[in-house]
């Protein structure tokens, strides 16, 4: 197995004002497509990882620094792979079983079969995984510096930080997180959510690191889960 490289190889010019422009523009950018314009959530997001590269390559990362470059792609999607075989087994299992078949209960799934193939297709790869990988797998981990560790545990700090602005009002959308949660407040749901999805940051960054450190593997198994997950509650919902 490959293992991942405990410091970025690469010498980084600006690292500290490259770090809070790329931390700057994600902020103005889940903020803008959260609470504004969500329905140009998906181009936004397209170009903000564009950027977000181009700010890395500047600074003289390297593309196997931010998990793009060619070594390592077939490792990549070989583990990307298996990930998502885990997680399609993982929801077939979770809908055959009455007692977690409510987790899927969704109200945000319900819609025609074109706004599932758009949402599973266009909306999650290229509005969430793309962006979010690029940023908080490749980029702000590149960027942190130091070992495995220290890059990790911020870049998934970051992450959990992110999706405060998606908890808000997931309750009402959501039946097993309303009847779970429902007083929490939004303060105790932004809070849990913090804490998951640091916690998903991090095995997301294991998954990039047994895929031969490339960005294939970590993507692939954000895909599927997000995207099967939406599939998984149409069928429910729908």
């Amino acid at each position: 197995m490959t293992t991942a490289p405990e410091t970025i190889t690469s010498p980084v010019r600006g690292r500290v004002p490259a770090l809070v422009t790329a931390l700057a523009l994600l902020i103005a950018v889940n903020v803008a497509t959260g609470l504004w314009w969500a329905a140009w959530a998906v181009p936004v997001k397209v170009v903000t990882a564009v950027l977000l590269l181009v700010l890395a390559r500047m600074c003289g990362l390297s593309w196997a620094d931010v998990g793009l470059g060619r070594r390592g792609l077939r490792r990549g999607l070989l583990v990307g792979g298996v990930a998502v075989a885990v997680v399609a087994v993982v929801y077939a299992i979770g809908l055959a079983l009455p007692a977690t078949r409510t987790a899927f209960e969704d109200s945000r799934a319900a819609g025609s079969v074109g706004a599932l193939l758009y949402a599973a297709l266009v909306r999650i790869p290229l509005g969430t995984v793309l962006v979010e990988e690029i940023a908080f797998r490749g980029v702000l981990p590149a960027l942190v510096g130091g070992s495995w560790w220290r890059r990790t545990l911020w870049a998934s700090a970051f992450f959990g930080l992110w999706h405060i602005v998606p908890s808000l009002g997931l309750s009402s959308a959501n039946a097993a997180v309303g009847a779970t949660l429902g007083d929490w407040g939004d303060v105790g749901r932004a809070a849990l959510a913090v804490a998951t999805t640091f916690g998903a940051g991090i095995l997301l960054c294991w998954w990039r690191r047994w895929g031969a450190e490339h960005l294939a593997a970590p993507m692939l198994a954000h895909l599927a889960t997000n995207s099967l997950g939406v599939v998984a509650a149409w069928f429910v919902v729908g």
